[in-house]
């Protein structure tokens, strides 16, 4: 008789995170995160509620750790914006596509919980800042370097202001509802920061 070969303990965790994690997102999408439970997100992934809380200290890092599954690189490489050589092009198609992102329910639903979430609980905070915002902003940064040296953005602008000065308004209008996230109102955020901070200005 042939020797059984052992079940694969790695190979099964991973299949339970994956479940819990997709459970969660479409949950967050059916009821809303305020109606989502741990008991309801084992219960669709097929785990016990002890598993959750092994891995996860609480329903807000569960929903945190769903969204930064959506954003890892299939091929484990790093995060990095399209350089086309033109940084007008690339930002407004970058934007274009975050837009859409946002617009999307199945990602709009749990950032929104996210947000909630990391306003009360500062280790969540810095969770979400240290892994998703931070090689996030890394590679913005880099992008507008590239802008830089190549002339298309002055030599002396701060580029962590940049960032800041092009993302707030979306933001903000992502929050609050108070306008729609289409091509028209991004292409024209783009336009106005980079105006702000062409070489030539002043």
């Amino acid at each position: 008789m042939a020797p059984r070969t052992p079940p694969d303990s790695t190979r099964r965790r991973e299949r339970s995170r994956v479940a819990i994690l997709t459970a969660t997102r479409e949950l967050i999408t059916e009821v809303g995160y305020a109606r989502l439970t741990i008991e309801a997100i084992a219960a669709r992934a097929g785990v016990g509620k002890q598993t959750i809380y092994r891995w996860w200290s609480s329903k807000g890092a569960v929903v945190f750790d769903s969204l930064l599954a959506l954003s890892e690189s299939p091929d484990g490489g790093g995060i990095a914006l399209p350089d086309t050589g033109d940084v007008e092009a690339d930002l407004k198609a970058v934007m274009r596509a975050t837009a859409a992102e946002f617009s999307d329910p199945a990602f709009e639903a749990p950032i929104r919980a996210l947000n909630t979430e990391i306003i009360n609980d500062p280790d969540l905070a810095a969770a979400y800042r240290e892994k998703m915002d931070k090689p996030m902003r890394a590679a913005k940064a880099e992008r507008l370097r590239s802008a830089q040296r190549a002339g298309q953005l002055a030599a002396d602008a701060d580029v962590d202001l940049i960032i800041d000065v092009l993302y707030a308004p979306f933001t903000q209008r992502w929050l609050l509802r108070s306008g729609p996230l289409d091509d028209e109102f991004v292409d024209a955020l783009v336009d106005t920061v980079l105006r702000a901070f062409r070489p030539d200005r002043g």
